[in-house]
């Protein structure tokens, strides 16, 4: 589903040069659910804006489906997202001024489908996520959990391959962090692929394969486990 074969990103500040990611080869197969922990600083936010198609790279190669992603114009990168991603933030980024169920269908707007069908499609995910019952509730009735629902929901409505989750739980308290864990283990199991970028443990616990950035390279607990062993020999 995702593969990236030595994935460099730099950003330029006049002559200023800082080198973020430093050779990644990251291969995510269709169907799994994988979290990229690392330090601040360890690059996952650069990494996830590039598997995200929102931001390039300067050297390797990254393929999405099957389909290349690079040198893309504004519109192939919009379509690629469309079709293939869906996004959920620590943030929730909600418009406060429409409703529950206005938020979820906001995807199928900007892909032209009526809005009948919208309103239908909005609904089916929010019952999916529990919240049927809060579809008219403006974003301010909600709790933190409910947002992140609805965001969830709005994520899933477009029927994405893959869904891209930025420190989802990260504005949640540990009970409310859990709940949104199982919903997230019940839409995998439904086929969806989902990477969740986070600095919890016990989010990353959960999922079947644990990523570790660090110094913008990409390591996994194997190899990080025996990195312990070696300090400790």
């Amino acid at each position: 589903m995702i593969r990236l074969s030595d994935i460099h990103k730099y950003y330029r500040s006049g002559e200023q040069s800082l080198h973020v990611l430093k050779g990644i080869d990251l291969h995510i197969q269709e169907g799994e659910l994988v979290s990229i922990m690392g330090s601040s600083g360890s690059g996952k936010s650069t990494l996830l804006n590039i598997l995200g198609v929102l931001d390039s790279y300067d050297q390797g190669s990254y393929a999405l489906a099957g389909h290349s992603v690079t040198n893309l114009r504004e519109t192939q990168a919009a379509h690629l997202r469309n079709k293939f991603l869906g996004f959920v933030f620590q943030s929730f980024n909600l418009l406060p001024f429409k409703n529950a169920a206005e938020n979820v269908a906001l995807p199928l707007y900007y892909q032209g489908v009526g809005r009948k069908e919208r309103n239908y499609r909005a609904e089916q995910y929010l019952e999916m996520v529990g919240l049927s019952d809060r579809k008219h509730f403006m974003p301010n009735q909600l709790s933190g959990g409910q947002k992140q629902r609805v965001a969830i929901a709005r994520a899933l409505v477009c029927k994405p391959k893959v869904i891209l989750a930025d420190e989802p739980t990260g504005a949640l308290d540990s009970r409310t962090t859990q709940e949104i864990m199982s919903l997230f283990k019940e839409v995998h199991r439904l086929g969806n692929t989902i990477i969740i970028v986070t600095h919890e443990p016990d989010v990353a616990n959960q999922t079947h394969r644990q990523i570790y950035l660090k110094d913008g390279r990409v390591t996994t607990a194997d190899q990080v486990h025996l990195q312990h062993e070696a300090v400790a020999i």
